[in-house]
């Protein structure tokens, strides 16, 4: 079976596309729609470092919603930046 291309939103190149939606709402819908494995990739990297420095509990709901919200912000928006406080390596 052939991969399935998207046209990423995110790195603007037609690349292979998740395997499922992530999230089951709209918004995993749109991610599986426009949103190729590499940028999904890129974008847990980036959620990672958002945990860290925000000090979240994955088990809160709270997690969730900051999950949802930074997704939102990376891949539909001009709103994206480094958490506070980020300093990049060297």
């Amino acid at each position: 079976m052939a991969e399935r291309l998207v046209k990423c939103i995110k790195l603007g190149a037609e690349l292979p596309g998740l395997d499922a939606p992530p999230m089951p709402n709209e918004l995993g819908k749109k991610i599986y729609e426009n949103v190729s494995k590499q940028a999904w990739l890129e974008f847990l990297e980036y959620f990672k470092m958002v945990v860290n420095e925000y000090r979240l509990d994955l088990t809160s709901p709270m997690a969730d919603q900051v999950f949802e919200q930074k997704a939102e912000e990376y891949f539909f928006t001009d709103n994206y930046r480094m958490p506070d406080g980020y300093v990049p390596e060297k």
